[in-house]
């Protein structure tokens, strides 16, 4: 009788944690028995893989390899604005990190555009972090480029493409031992997208911490998920939804949305219809403008007011320095066509401060 989905998700799960083959004879099936036979065939290649892992990740050749072949495959864009762009957000984050983990410069990322289109990233073994050339054709705000990159060096400095890579391997060797059959590779996806979901927001959680150890603007965390949202959709099929290895891009937006918050101790927030509130009171709707929606705009104006509230700017009285909004040294917000004046949203935020004491 054909095994059930239920009983090859559990022969994955065993697998996928490197069951030894006298573990599933337990089992006393034939089923068992083969699976374990074809896992004895697969173990020779496996190690190998795991030796080339570790050389990828952790010696100098092997990085220079990986480096080389990945430029190779998906090509180099040498565009001195760009390059230059990336080079001082890398320098710039890699400053931030080190505040929180010096280890960061044991072993320095190497980085290159790739002439990929498309809103990707990706940080492989070895710290080696390939961008794609279409984040610049999707974002324009450097400190949203800096929250995808800074996403990107939490996963290296979390390690997380070696734990991925190895799980990948005995992915790879289940769905090999158990044949290669429908069932067996959507369990193998289910028990891949129950590892790294977490790392996803883990990375995510690392980067808000890096971002605010930096000069970029905060509130980028939310708004690149807000501007994901507003060009893509949101994805709600709850089938593809439970086999994404990727949260929720809306539930990424919030999470980020709650770490602002926090961040500004519960002085600014942003509503569900794009309202920028400081201590409860409306503050702004920000206009659309330079390729933004108002809210992707509202997320970046909230992020200036938390640096604002947390790094003590908020004593001061704010002021209109012509379109721009002020608070002491702290930009808040620059007003274009469609805002309201400059120093009347100072005034507004003067009068709610005011309300505070």
């Amino acid at each position: 009788m054909k095994d059930s989905l239920s009983r090859k998700i559990a022969l994955a799960l065993m697998l996928a944690t490197f069951a030894a083959p006298a573990a599933l004879a337990h089992a006393g099936t034939d089923a068992g028995e083969e699976l374990a036979a074809r896992w004895t065939a697969v173990s020779a290649s496996s190690e190998k893989s795991r030796a080339d892992i570790d050389r990828y990740n952790d010696t100098e050749e092997g990085r220079s390899e990986l480096l080389s072949e990945l430029q190779q495959k998906d090509g180099v864009n040498d565009d001195w604005e760009l390059n230059r762009r990336v080079e001082t957000i890398m320098t710039n984050l890699t400053a931030a990190i080190g505040v929180i983990d010096p280890t960061i410069y044991e072993k320095p990322y190497q980085y290159f555009i790739n002439t990929r289109d498309g809103f990707n990233a990706f940080c492989t073994l070895g710290h080696i972090m390939s961008i794609n050339q279409g984040i610049f054709e999707n974002l324009d705000d450097d400190s949203e480029i800096a929250v995808v990159l800074a996403h990107e060096m939490g996963h290296g400095q979390s390690n997380h493409p070696v734990d991925a890579a190895r799980q990948a391997l005995s992915v790879k060797a289940a769905a090999q031992a158990a044949g290669g059959s429908l069932d067996t590779l959507i369990a193998a996806a289910l028990v891949k997208n129950q590892y790294t979901k977490p790392m996803e927001w883990a990375a995510d959680n690392l980067a808000f911490a890096y971002i605010t150890h930096s000069y970029y603007n905060p509130g980028a965390t939310a708004a690149v998920w807000q501007r994901v949202i507003d060009r893509y959709g949101e994805n709600t099929s709850p089938f593809l939804a439970a086999l994404s290895n990727h949260p929720a891009s809306k539930d990424r937006r919030d999470n980020y949305e709650r770490k602002i918050e926090s961040y500004a101790n519960g002085h600014v927030s942003v509503t569900t219809d794009g309202i920028v509130m400081v201590d409860t009171q409306p503050f702004c709707i920000p206009a659309a403008a330079n390729g933004m929606s108002s809210h992707e705009r509202a997320y970046l104006v909230e992020g200036n007011l938390a640096a604002a509230f947390h790094n003590g700017h908020s004593q001061s009285a704010a002021y209109a320095d012509g379109a721009t909004v002020m608070l002491s040294a702290q930009p808040i917000m620059t007003c274009v066509s469609g805002d309201e004046e400059a120093w009347a949203l100072a005034d507004r935020l003067n009068q709610i401060k005011s309300g505070r004491k």
